[in-house]
């Protein structure tokens, strides 16, 4: 027969803890909160489990809690794991699991998706993976961030986003209530001085020069490379052009919303230049694959190390994607194009919504005039290859 009766318990105001045995206990808090709690000990370890508040949980059924809690204990189970087993709530790794599961089809970028869970299991995992997603809060979540913030801020910055976006499923699920305290979190964080990474690019004056050497033998590479600066276009979205995105007649180039970084069709007018690569890029063609650039391996695309080894082989200071600048200090210094026009042509976010607002035309013609000029600034002279 336990020591507490259930007026007692109503009648109990003053902070303490009231002992009704068997390890069962009433906690008054100094605000007058009252809940239950079992103290329990296993091998010389003692531990309180919560029960519990006293308004919602009788004293008859805290007894029960309480008893079964002990029973857990006697058979070496943890009363808390079991606990989260029977609401259903997963662990924080149980939770990132699903959320992969359910996003990686939308992520084109393959790099992406392999990094995704990797990095939580190098990073997160060990501070808090095996902790229910409902109790995860920002202590935990900063002392896995701190280990890595200094010494690999960008993948910190990128392991942060994913844990972010594993609690805000947990809250969307019903599993928690509450987001992290990311703004206390990044406060308490030590500051990261980075400097700008910027794309090796090849000087303006310069692309002519490269431009003529990348003629002076034909491959399939070759001719990607060269698309691509005359297209000012990234490695990825010419490495997976198709031929039923091109219209050579009307010289455009249209790259489907699933192919562009912003995820927006963008709309590429062809210098004659342009069109004279993809034209020649037809001796390269395969049975039933509709890359413009296939690669080594059948219906596959070309890879980046493709075009990165031929700028290593003309032996020049710069990556593919480097041309985009390239072509971007062109137009700021070398011509009168508006720099709206420029930024058109390299398909990139305008970041000021009213601004965007006013510019919803593609400027095609105009960005056709640039590229044309582009084009024929790359090779003077002639818009075909010497023989």
């Amino acid at each position: 027969m336990g020591r507490l009766s259930a007026t007692a318990v109503k009648a109990a105001k003053l902070p303490g803890r009231y002992g009704d045995g068997d390890g069962l206990y009433l906690l008054v808090s100094r605000a007058g909160a009252r809940s239950w709690v079992c103290r329990v000990q296993k091998d010389g370890k003692r531990r309180d489990i919560g029960l519990g508040s006293a308004k919602k949980v009788s004293l008859a059924v805290a007894r029960e809690r309480a008893a079964k809690v002990r029973s857990q204990v006697e058979v070496g189970l943890d009363p808390i794991a079991e606990r989260r087993k029977e609401a259903g709530i997963p662990t924080f790794r149980e939770a990132a699991a699903i959320v992969f599961a359910e996003n990686k089809k939308s992520w084109r970028n393959a790099k992406h998706r392999d990094q995704w869970l990797s990095t939580l299991t190098t990073y997160a995992f060990p501070f808090f993976g095996d902790m229910a997603v409902s109790k995860v809060e920002g202590p935990h979540v900063r002392d896995a961030l701190v280990a890595i913030w200094l010494e690999k801020p960008e993948t910190a910055r990128r392991v942060r986003q994913r844990i972010v976006a594993v609690i805000d499923w947990a809250i969307a699920k019903g599993y928690r209530d509450l987001p992290l305290p990311i703004a206390a979190m990044n406060k308490s964080l030590p500051k990261v001085k980075v400097k700008p990474v910027h794309h090796s690019a090849l000087p303006y004056a310069d692309v002519p020069a490269f431009a003529a050497k990348l003629r002076e033998r034909e491959s399939v590479g070759r001719l990607a490379f060269e698309a691509l600066i005359l297209t000012a276009s990234r490695s990825g979205e010419i490495r997976g052009a198709t031929w039923s995105e091109l219209d050579l007649e009307k010289k455009l180039w249209t790259i489907p919303a699933d192919r562009m970084k912003a995820g927006r069709e963008h709309v590429v007018p062809l210098s004659d230049a342009a069109v004279s690569a993809f034209q020649r890029a037809v001796t390269y063609r395969e049975v039933r694959n509709d890359l413009v650039f296939p690669g080594a391996r059948y219906g596959k695309p070309l890879s980046d190390m493709t075009l990165t080894k031929i700028c290593r082989d003309l032996e020049i200071p710069a990556v593919p994607h480097g041309f985009r600048s390239s072509f971007r200090d062109w137009v700021a210094e070398e011509t009168d194009f508006d720099g709206d026009v420029a930024e058109m042509a390299l398909a990139h976010t305008i970041e000021n919504k009213v601004e965007a607002a006013y510019r919803r035309g593609n400027l095609l013609e105009k960005r056709r005039a640039l590229m044309d000029a582009w084009g024929a600034y790359c090779f003077p002279g002639s818009q075909e290859p010497s023989s």
